[in-house]
């Protein structure tokens, strides 16, 4: 099936809706107030495209509050699969026994 220009239209206007909306339950997430130390989103957290220590640090706080590798890839604003890789790492660190390091 052939796609319409109109409809082609139409997928990028909703792709941009659905786009503004993800945007916003980030901001919405990001801003919790149990996280707002945390800062997921802050520039500090990356080191280029890869996470600075205290971005690995954040994510295995995340993972501390039981939150899930979906949610962490949303509040830090990376991939699914580097925050499964993270949850991972969270693990065989420990998990929540694990030592907590400093944010700074």
């Amino acid at each position: 099936m052939k796609l319409t220009d109109q409809q082609i239209d139409q997928i990028g206007v909703l792709l941009g809706a659905a786009q503004r909306s993800l945007d916003r339950i980030r901001e919405i997430l990001a801003a919790r107030e149990d996280y707002a130390d945390l800062a997921p989103l802050s520039a500090s957290n990356k080191n280029g495209k890869f996470l600075s220590e205290r971005g690995i640090e954040v994510c295995y706080r995340l993972f501390d509050n039981d939150e899930n590798p979906y949610a962490v890839a949303r509040l830090m604003n990376i991939s699914y699969t580097a925050a499964a890789n993270r949850r991972a790492s969270w693990e065989k660190a420990g998990g929540k026994k694990r030592q907590p390091r400093s944010l700074t």
